[in-house]
């Protein structure tokens, strides 16, 4: 839902960057966004701060003078941490004591997000305690070491628990910063400012799907010409047995290949496409929820209605309502 509309524009975002950031991480924020608009006005301003005034160490080979320092954390709406290699978060589940002077800064309601291994000093902070989180999967064990109070998924992209958001590493902090532009704004902001980025506006599945798993060397075979027919196919029938007739290998090999290439089951990929093309018509056409949920494969509105909820926890209308494009609301 636009939960954030009535927010004073332009809203403002600090990414604070903790030496030594990681350099992808850092400027995935400012990007996305700064590209976020309405009417031609920025909908978002954007700084960057280090816990300190000093010079901030990139991963990526380089040092980084910043032209904020933590005073800009007094004015935040939203604060960003970027996956950063800071020894005490990371190895000892401790802040050092600028980090800590720099988040007691942030006021009290800001919304705070983290991307990647950034959640190394959310979880050091305590701010995570009791809620569902995500970081690179990579990392998911020393996570668990360090901060046992935190429940960890690391197969997501990222977890939205409302104030306080977690992405998986790297790139999933693309689809962080698009979720929130998308519950702030709309799809249409979210998806022009995807546009102007060149990234999708929305990626399925989640970081389990890049685990890395053995695979036998005798399984040469893919699914993925499958997977793009069923695709093609979404308001018909497609139960195991078709699939795997599809791909012409047995239902036993075809799940096995299937979920190595994805994460999911077929069943459980097979509905997940069914949901976000559903979404993508509730955005983008006025058909009758009933046609809706049957181009989409889903059935009925009844059941339309029970998966919607059940991924994102909106009902049909009202995700139509908050999202659809400027050209297919009511006037």
């Amino acid at each position: 839902m636009c939960k954030n509309l009535a927010m004073p524009l332009p809203h403002r975002v600090v990414v604070l960057a903790i030496s030594e950031v990681v350099g992808y991480d850092l400027h995935i924020p400012p990007q996305l966004f700064r590209a976020a608009e309405r009417d031609g006005e920025p909908l978002y301003e954007v700084r960057i701060c280090g816990v300190d005034d000093q010079p901030v160490r990139v991963s990526t080979g380089y040092t980084a003078v910043l032209e904020h320092g933590p005073e800009v954390l007094t004015e935040a709406d939203t604060v960003i941490i970027p996956g950063t290699r800071v020894a005490g978060p990371r190895r000892h589940g401790t802040l050092p004591g600028p980090v800590a002077d720099a988040l007691a800064l942030i006021p009290p309601g800001a919304r705070l997000m983290s991307i990647c291994t950034g959640a190394f000093v959310l979880g050091a902070a305590g701010v995570l305690d009791g809620r569902r989180a995500t970081t690179h999967w990579a990392h998911a064990e020393d996570f668990r070491r360090l901060y046992p109070r935190v429940e960890l998924d690391e197969t997501v992209l990222f977890v939205d628990e409302g104030e306080v958001l977690t992405s998986a590493g790297l790139a999933a902090g693309v689809d962080l910063c698009l979720h929130v532009l998308r519950a702030d704004h709309g799809s249409e902001v979210a998806n022009t400012a995807a546009r102007y980025c060149v990234v999708p506006p929305w990626r399925d599945g989640g970081q389990s799907q890049f685990i890395e798993r053995p695979v036998a060397e005798s399984d040469t075979g893919s699914t993925a010409t499958t997977r793009a027919w069923a695709l093609r196919h979404l308001g018909e029938r497609l139960d195991l047995t078709t699939l795997a007739r599809h791909a012409r290998m047995s239902v036993r090999t075809f799940s096995r290949r299937f979920r190595a290439e994805t994460g999911l089951p077929p069943r459980a990929w097979l509905t997940q496409q069914r949901v976000r093309h559903a979404r993508h018509l509730l955005e983008t056409t006025n058909l009758p929820i009933e046609t809706v949920a049957s181009e989409s494969g889903l059935g009925t509105a009844a059941s339309l209605r029970q998966h919607l909820s059940s991924a994102i926890g909106v009902a049909p209308l009202a995700y139509r309502r908050t999202f659809a494009t400027s050209h297919q609301r009511p006037s």
